[in-house]
């Protein structure tokens, strides 16, 4: 063996004896920081995992067990996997974020608002329950913008202070007309342009062409989030309780106007003139 051979092994021999060393000290320094502490295990996220992952697949190669002191264990950190059956992660989750319950939804509030509807700050969400032909069949998406109709009884006038379900609700002034007076039944358009921020999960069964446009109504209910401001919040849950809701999909290209609102009177009225 050459000199020079000798000296390259003899350097790599030191090398890997370093190597060596220098991970028996680390491991001997964090079993030292550990020493008296109480550690607890922690399902870790060992692999990218995208929004709307199912909890049930997150296996071996997603997450790991890692243990941890109690310390640096995360609010509401995922101790058993079984107990997020039937939710999905709302966001992607990253390697080296520990499991927290925060980060799942259940798979029916998961819609395309992970996908990127941009809510504006300023808004509030309110969500409502509507049948499919009161929701345009069931082809609302969100992201869409929407109009919302609100139609009411007939009220009775008679009194200045109105009861609805024991609470006295004043009314204005100007709003009776008489001992005898009811006002007609009506429709009104109450609000334009309202964003959909979230839509119930379609059943499994729902037909979907490519678009996304459905094939077959939808049997159940829909949930609806729509953001409003918080004013608008208050009509739109009034109407939700003491009234009827419809929706209609209203495009930004939909030009603004004051409806005066329908009753009986007016969507039969008979305009009459010179023939």
């Amino acid at each position: 063996m050459s000199r020079r051979t000798a000296g390259f092994a003899i350097a790599v021999l030191l090398a890997l004896i370093g190597t060596a060393a220098l991970a028996v000290y680390v491991n001997s320094a964090e079993q030292r920081a550990l020493a008296g502490e109480e550690l607890v295990d922690v399902y870790v996220v060992v692999a990218p995992i995208a929004s709307g992952t199912a909890a049930e697949s997150l296996g071996a190669g997603l997450v790991d067990v890692e243990q941890v002191p109690v310390k640096v264990r995360a609010s509401g950190a995922v101790t058993s996997l079984p107990a997020l059956a039937g939710q999905v992660t709302a966001v992607d989750l990253v390697p080296g974020e520990q499991l927290v319950t925060s980060r799942f939804v259940q798979r029916s509030q998961f819609t395309d608002r992970q996908a990127g509807v941009d809510i504006p700050e300023d808004l509030v969400e309110v969500t409502i329950e509507l049948d499919a032909q009161r929701a345009v069949g069931g082809l609302l998406e969100a992201g869409q913008t929407v109009a919302v109709l609100a139609s009411f009884d007939p009220l009775d006038q008679g009194q200045a202070v109105y009861t609805i379900d024991g609470e006295l609700v004043p009314l204005p002034a100007a709003a009776t007309g008489g001992p005898d007076d009811e006002t007609p039944s009506s429709t009104d358009l109450l609000l334009r342009k309202v964003l959909i921020t979230a839509v119930q999960a379609l059943p499994a069964d729902a037909a979907v062409d490519p678009e996304r446009r459905l094939v077959t109504a939808p049997e159940d209910s829909l949930l609806i989030t729509l953001a409003v401001s918080p004013f608008d919040a208050e009509r739109l849950v009034f109407t939700a309780e003491f009234g009827t809701i419809w929706l209609a999909i209203e495009r930004q290209t939909v030009p603004e106007a004051d409806e005066p609102g329908q009753t009986r009177g007016s969507v039969l009225l008979t305009k009459v003139g010179p023939q």
